[in-house]
């Protein structure tokens, strides 16, 4: 079910157990090579993939394409909401839903910069309603719900996701082509080990001057459709194990 298509007599007949996803992405650059929307778009068609699986079972928020961006701030196009502001905001969506009597939200993100405050706010959240015990809020990446994505397509090099990278090019190749320019001849910019198993703090041009991160000279829509499927897989079964949670037990 889509949010935005309902009338609120509609919403208000629904079962506060039917679980509430709002999708949240950015508009960042991308490198040299891809849109400035490229998160965005890429979490859209997820989410509109997971939404025709599950029909009637799941609503949907529109996308929130406003991020979490500031260490793209360097190269033009970039947009991004204040650290705290965006805390704030994911907590609110997931607030206005509360208030509305639904019991299972999850944010499902398609950025990589939106992972710490979106985990911070179901955090916080969970603290406010400390005396409820029928609420489930989770925050969700969607590459992290597939065990292995590198194994989607027998010919992916990749084997996380990068920045403007095989994986990103190859679902923009998929999705829009006519977007992408050039990705063949951008060449590769290596992952690193950032200090691991520390937490770096940093930008993007502490990684990157072109603004990508990985390998999109290897990118394919071929690559890109095998990459929609998995995640769309992941995503709906973590959906199902939402639904079929008992509304009160810890695992699910």
């Amino acid at each position: 079910m889509l949010l935005a298509e309902l009338t609120w007599p509609d919403i208000a007949s629904l079962s506060k157990d039917t679980p509430v996803v709002f999708p949240v992405a950015a508009l960042e650059q991308h490198g040299r090579h891809m849109p400035v929307f490229t998160d965005s778009m890429l979490m859209g068609e997820i989410a509109r993939r997971a939404e025709l699986e599950l029909k009637r079972e799941v609503l949907f928020a529109p996308l929130q394409w406003l991020g979490n961006s500031h260490h793209h701030m360097d190269f033009p196009g970039t947009m991004s909401a204040e650290p705290r502001v965006y805390l704030d905001l994911l907590c609110g969506l997931m607030e206005n839903f509360i208030s509305h009597g639904f019991r299972r939200l999850i944010i499902l993100n398609g950025h990589g910069g939106n992972d710490v405050p979106g985990k911070q706010a179901v955090f916080e959240l969970r603290q406010k309603h400390r005396a409820r015990n029928d609420l489930l809020l989770l925050f969700a990446t969607y590459w992290n719900l597939v065990v292995e994505p590198a194994k989607a397509h027998p010919d992916l090099q990749q084997q996380v996701m990068g920045h403007a990278c095989e994986w990103e090019t190859s679902m923009v190749l998929r999705l829009a082509p006519h977007l992408v320019k050039g990705h063949e001849t951008v060449g590769n910019v290596p992952f690193g080990n950032a200090f691991e198993p520390a937490s770096r703090g940093w930008i993007m041009n502490d990684r990157s001057e072109l603004g990508h991160v990985g390998d999109p000279t290897t990118a394919s829509a071929e690559k890109g459709e095998a990459l929609f499927q998995a995640f769309t897989s992941g995503t709906v079964a973590m959906l199902k194990r939402v639904i079929a949670w008992d509304g009160a037990s810890w695992e699910g």
